[in-house]
């Protein structure tokens, strides 16, 4: 139930990764389909609902993309593992016959790196928070990857129809910033897109990282943070601003590291997600109503296919420009640089 509805809440305090809800590789894999079954399907529902299932299934092709690539690049680092793993002796990172390799801490041994690092790809691109392995233990550009796909706004399929809407906001600033480039009319689903659509796109596809990058800034200037953090340094930042992020992409899951069960970070985190939540939703309702008025324009050869390849590659490449222009500054203080003290 909690993992098709994309809550993520857990009777246990270790959430999937207690046997008795999660003991073993086939209910692990029933569980990881079931995080995004759901906002997959409101892909095609969309191009139903639109009379264009072309449409749908290019935003879906999208998706699918950027997530392969996401889970790809959390399993590669957790198998390489970290050098201080290697040279500590007490664990060995080394592929061998009986030994998988890699960075195993945190992770339950009946699912290993693959079913682990991929479990935290899915949970982190929807909105659901439900984890089989603990987070805070992933290498540097393993939560790196997790948080920037929650700080995207979670729009790599994302919880039971907000990732779909929050697509469709980069979906229009892809043909608005595409027709800028060839010159072509902006028009999405028929209708032309003119400045208010883009007002709205911009709210919409922006204030999910305003809201994250604002609380973490006034988190972190409070001088009591630290005395909540059980580390320091960049892992430390990281810990803060993946507790924001989480918060900020309604996700629930955590650099469990941090101590967040104090009133005045209580207060920030509540007011961030309803901020954050209701925002993108008054957005994307004030786009449906404008687009509702007007009246669909024929196709010409000035129209720029919003269902082909290209449009997924442009779409896929939008949204990770928007991400990294909006995310990568915070992120390079926390991860970007714990991953350079690691190979230091």
């Amino acid at each position: 139930m909690k993992q098709s509805g994309t809550n993520g809440g857990g009777f246990f305090g270790v959430n999937s990764a207690h046997p008795y809800e999660n003991p073993n590789a086939f209910t692990n894999i029933i569980e990881m389909t079931s995080l995004l079954l759901i906002p997959a399907a409101c892909c095609f529902t969309f191009g139903i609902g639109v009379k264009n299932t072309k449409q749908g299934k290019a935003i879906f092709a999208a998706m699918l993309v950027l997530l392969v690539i996401f889970t790809g690049v959390i399993a590669v680092n957790e198998h390489a593992g970290t050098p201080q793993l290697a040279d500590s002796g007490a664990v060995n990172i080394e592929m061998t016959d009986g030994q998988a390799g890699g960075n195993m801490e945190g992770k339950e041994s009946r699912f290993g790196i693959a079913a682990s690092s991929t479990w935290s790809a899915y949970t982190t691109a929807a909105s659901n928070g439900s984890v089989n392995s603990m987070h805070d233990s992933y290498t540097p550009l393993g939560g790196f990857v997790q948080m920037l796909q929650m700080a995207l706004g979670e729009v790599v399929f994302g919880g039971v129809g907000c990732g779909l809407y929050g697509m469709i906001g980069f979906a229009i600033l892809t043909v608005f910033i595409a027709g800028l480039m060839v010159g072509r009319t902006p028009e999405f689903l028929g209708k032309k897109i003119e400045p208010g659509e883009m007002r709205w796109a911009v709210v919409l596809c922006l204030a999910t990282p305003f809201a994250i990058l604002v609380c973490s800034a006034i988190a972190c200037m409070v001088p009591g943070l630290a005395d909540q953090l059980n580390n320091g340094g960049a892992h430390g930042f990281s810990e803060v601003l993946y507790a924001f992020t989480s918060c900020g992409g309604n996700n629930g899951s955590a650099f469990a590291g941090m101590n967040c069960n104090i009133p005045w970070i209580n207060v920030m985190l509540g007011l961030e997600m309803l901020f954050a939540r209701f925002m993108p939703i008054v957005g994307t309702l004030a786009i449906a109503g404008s687009l509702a008025k007007k009246g669909k324009v024929a196709e010409s050869a000035g129209t720029l296919s919003t269902t082909n390849g290209m449009f997924v590659f442009l779409l896929v490449f939008i949204v990770l420009l928007i991400g990294a222009l909006s995310f990568f500054p915070a992120l390079a203080l926390g991860p970007v640089a714990e991953f350079f003290q690691m190979i230091a």
